[in-house]
């Protein structure tokens, strides 16, 4: 059975703090890291997880995440996959297809407030501003990459996290290794885009921490938001087209046994 809207917002948003909480904090605080210096080494190390360690905690928090609530809610977290999942038809509800966006964008912003404040109590506000793994493109992109390029980059990532997200799902892919093989996708997209954009791919991962960033990063949220939602949609409209497997029937929105509802989810009393 399904379980109610509301718990299934509740899986969504505590899926995308995570995801933007376990993300966006480990290229904050982790990727480099200066530690102090011991007896033989006065100056201090340079160390951290750097990219290899940034790609890993984005898709290690959606293989967690899955596994631990996706089974409530489809394991989405991200607004691009909605809309991918809904433009495949397989979720055709579009009283939920905003509800769950909302839900994102609400655990992203919360996510962002968090480490807004850990990072402001040890470096104050003014050495946040910019440094929150905001997205961005020109002069605000890490390899100093156009606008041009991220769309395409963001479109092309988008598009491919949704072809392995619809495949996976089928009855053809092998059950219960569907989180792995997203979360490892979501990881090498990381890979390949860190350095370009700081990867977006998710609209409610870059809303979660833009306007607490700031330095230009609200002002180019726009572009997080239509790159992937437009990759998505290519994806969902074209993955039956490429493959010849039509999964139009099965939505991807959570699916729970009986006996594992609450007297009270269940709406008895």
């Amino acid at each position: 059975m399904q379980p109610p809207l509301s718990k299934r917002l509740g899986a969504e948003l505590l899926g995308s703090f995570w995801l933007v909480f376990g993300g966006c904090g480990t290229a904050v605080f982790g990727e480099r890291f200066f530690a102090a210096g011991d007896v033989t080494d006065t100056q201090g190390a340079e160390v951290g997880v750097g990219h290899l360690g940034v790609a890993l905690a984005f898709g290690l928090t959606v293989v967690a995440m899955a596994y631990a609530v996706g089974h409530v809610s489809g394991a989405h977290f991200n607004p691009a996959v909605t809309v991918g999942l809904w433009a495949a038809r397989r979720f055709d509800n579009l009283r939920d297809v905003g509800a769950y966006i909302v839900a994102q964008v609400v655990g992203g912003l919360l996510a962002g407030a968090v480490l807004w404040g850990l990072a402001r109590s040890a470096k104050g506000s003014a050495a946040v501003v910019g440094n929150l793994d905001a997205n961005g493109y020109g002069e605000h992109s890490p390899g100093g990459f156009s606008l041009g390029a991220v769309l395409l980059v963001e479109i092309l990532l988008t598009a491919f996290f949704l072809f392995v997200i619809l495949g996976v799902t089928t009855s053809h892919s092998p059950s219960g290794f569907e989180p792995l093989a997203i979360g490892l996708t979501y990881a090498v997209i990381h890979l390949v885009s860190l350095s370009i954009s700081n990867t977006g791919v998710n609209p409610a991962r870059s809303t979660g921490v833009a306007f607490f960033n700031g330095d230009g990063a609200p002002g180019q949220l726009w572009l997080f938001w239509v790159a992937p939602l437009v990759g998505a949609v290519i994806a969902g409209w074209s993955f039956e087209a490429i493959t010849g497997v039509d999964r139009s029937s099965a939505d991807i929105t959570g699916r729970i046994q009986s006996v594992e509802v609450s007297p009270d989810a269940a709406g008895r009393p």
